[in-house]
């Protein structure tokens, strides 16, 4: 698969992971269809990386009817641009720290579980499913002889394996998204469709700047090499290697320097 010509759709793209891969499949040529709450910062991407390769839709990946009328803008600029639809990022997601019961004997409120599976879980698999008609009509793509149409590039973490205390909500929607990898990609062997999930440990985004100089000093011990958080830059480069390579299907690939998660920092 080359990127060059193509487009990738990329949810959670205007920060973060996504606003990498966005900038990654920009350099190399392809159009990135960015979808993202933040209108500020989705705005302010397209300018970084050019209106002729960039597009913007605000998108509530927790809400079917704003996921559609983005496809359906999506679909229609690739159509416009002669640039079909490649591939699919769902690179938005959250975490809400919460004991399943706290030291008062309340339960993790079901409010915090549900909106973290909605975004994490819910809002991955909602865009995959609609954007996949989509990429299931593309054309193969020219440059190879195995008739492949795409691939999509879920994104768990280290917490799917490794979860800590109070990650109960987070580590099971990341759980349910490595568990549906390989699936997934049986599903649409079919279609020249490959299924690809990397399960990053922490990096540098907007969730980690929360943590505290504690839990983040907490965290550096537990990592082997390199001894510091991820850069964006470098998950990019991964998921750039996972569009390119075709063997890569149906795998969980972990990013996160030999980091085993303790259960406490």
């Amino acid at each position: 698969m080359k990127i060059q010509g193509r487009t990738f759709v990329i949810s959670g793209g205007a920060s973060g992971l996504g606003r990498a891969c966005a900038q990654e499949i920009c350099q190399n040529g392809g159009n990135a269809a960015i979808l993202d709450l933040n209108e500020d910062q989705g705005t302010s991407t397209v300018e970084e990386l050019g209106a002729s390769q960039s597009r913007f839709w605000p998108c509530d990946v927790t809400s079917s009817e704003s996921i559609a009328s983005a496809v359906a803008g999506i679909v229609e600029w690739t159509e416009t641009t002669g640039k079909a639809l490649a591939g699919v990022i769902p690179a938005a997601g959250v975490g809400i720290p919460g004991l399943i019961i706290d030291k008062n004997y309340n339960p993790l409120p079901l409010s915090t579980i549900d909106f973290v599976m909605g975004i994490n879980l819910r809002g991955t698999l909602d865009l995959v499913r609609q954007a996949l008609p989509h990429l299931a009509r593309a054309p193969p793509d020219a440059s190879g002889s195995d008739g492949e149409r795409g691939v999509i590039i879920m994104v768990a973490s280290a917490a799917a394996f490794e979860g800590q205390m109070g990650q109960v909500a987070y580590a099971a929607s990341k759980g349910a998204v490595a568990a549906m990898t390989l699936p997934m990609a049986r599903d649409l062997s079919w279609f020249g469709i490959r299924v690809v999930t990397i399960a990053p440990s922490a990096f540098e985004t907007a969730m980690t700047a929360l943590m505290s100089d504690k839990v983040r000093r907490g965290l550096e011990k537990a990592m082997e090499f390199p001894p510091r958080p991820g850069k964006p830059s470098e998950f990019a480069t991964l998921a750039r290697h996972i569009i390119e390579n075709v063997m890569l299907n149906g795998v969980v690939i972990r990013l996160d320097g030999a980091t085993r998660m303790p259960s406490k920092l």
